[in-house]
């Protein structure tokens, strides 16, 4: 049978596929800004890179270790190659983090709203999830989020840029957070859309990995880098849970073209500038264009903007049959909305005013 955890989830429902919506709404083009992935791509040298690998290869297991790109991530953020978690996307990574250590009655702390992966795979671990709702500004409450560890709390997750809310809190207000939670709490900071901030030394938590011994920092190639399809993501893990968490990991989990896609597109570092530029450039404007027209908005450091709009479900079923997924369902009567390019971004804004106005 069942574990009660499990009969109680229900199924993710993807998104349906791009070709199968543009034929059903009768549309030559879909663009799809829901699901946070990089409108500008990756990097060129990806697609020669994979071009140029040795399909004769396919027949052997890849390198469970992820070696070349083990190296290079730990050159790239300076941290030594055996504290890095590689997994197949975050998804593996934070379902790998809560097998490892959630048990029955165990208590995770997450933020209100926040990314439902989390909850989701403490559920499947009979953990109780309790969410810290953010501040009236969209800004995590640390202060409340310190306040409700108890005797039972065994993991805190804190997105940074925070999914939906796009909001983020800095290096210097986490580190105080930390001074307050106990050595046998982990936390772990998702920073999944850190790349797209204003300054990542202000925001990044990477600097106090080597002051804390109970915390833990998730990085993804989905975002930024535009490899969602590829699906690597790792965690930067305190030395002591290293051997644990590896012995978790399923071996040969992540595969030879994912591990050279992703080495290249690291290796690249000015196609990323140029893509963390124009979701710079995209997020100002759209600042504006929702402070001007008067929407109820919260602040992002990501590649998405979050915000209040009345009646929304009916807004998000305009905009698609004029071809534009937006996110609903993250809470009532308002909408997340991928930046597009310049182009998609102007188009979709005048397809806002328009409905409001009819």
């Amino acid at each position: 049978m069942l574990k009660k955890t499990v009969s109680q989830l229900q199924p993710y429902v993807p998104e349906t596929p791009l070709p199968e919506l543009e034929e059903k709404l009768g549309l030559a083009k879909v663009v799809r800004l829901s699901a946070n992935e990089n409108p500008f791509g990756t990097s060129p040298k990806v697609q020669q890179a994979l071009q140029n690998w040795d399909f004769s290869n396919s027949r052997y297991y890849p390198d469970g270790d992820a070696s070349a790109l083990r190296q290079a991530v730990a050159e790239y953020i300076n941290v030594a190659p055996e504290r890095l978690l590689f997994g197949n996307g975050l998804d593996e990574v934070i379902e790998l983090v809560s097998r490892t250590f959630l048990e029955n009655t165990d208590e995770v702390l997450e933020l209100g709203p926040t990314f439902s992966e989390y909850k989701l795979h403490a559920q499947i671990e009979a953990a109780v999830v309790r969410d810290v709702s953010v501040q009236t500004d969209g800004i995590a409450d640390l202060t409340a989020l310190a306040a409700a560890i108890t005797p039972q709390t065994k993991l805190i997750w804190l997105c940074n840029p925070n999914n939906p809310t796009g909001t983020a809190v800095t290096c210097a207000a986490i580190a105080e957070f930390m001074a307050q939670v106990p050595e046998n709490v982990l936390v772990l900071i998702d920073e999944a859309y850190m790349d797209f901030v204003d300054d990542l030394t202000t925001y990044t938590a990477l600097p106090l990995l080597t002051q804390y011994a109970n915390l833990m920092v998730l990085r993804t190639f989905s975002k930024a880098y535009g490899l969602a399809n590829f699906r690597v993501g790792y965690a930067v893990m305190p030395p002591k849970l290293a051997p644990s968490l590896q012995s978790v990991r399923l071996p040969y989990n992540l595969g030879a073209v994912a591990q050279l896609a992703a080495k290249t597109a690291l290796a690249d570092q000015d196609f990323l500038q140029t893509t963390v530029t124009r979701v710079q450039k995209a997020r100002q404007q759209w600042e504006e264009f929702l402070q001007q027209n008067g929407f109820t908005f919260y602040r992002s450091q990501a590649n998405f903007t979050f915000f209040k709009a009345p009646q929304a479900l009916a807004l998000a079923d305009d905009l698609l049959h004029h071809g534009f997924i937006v996110r609903t369902g993250l809470r009532p009567d308002w909408l997340r909305i991928t930046f597009g390019t310049a182009e998609q971004n102007a188009k979709l804004q005048q397809l806002i005013l328009a409905f409001y106005q009819q």
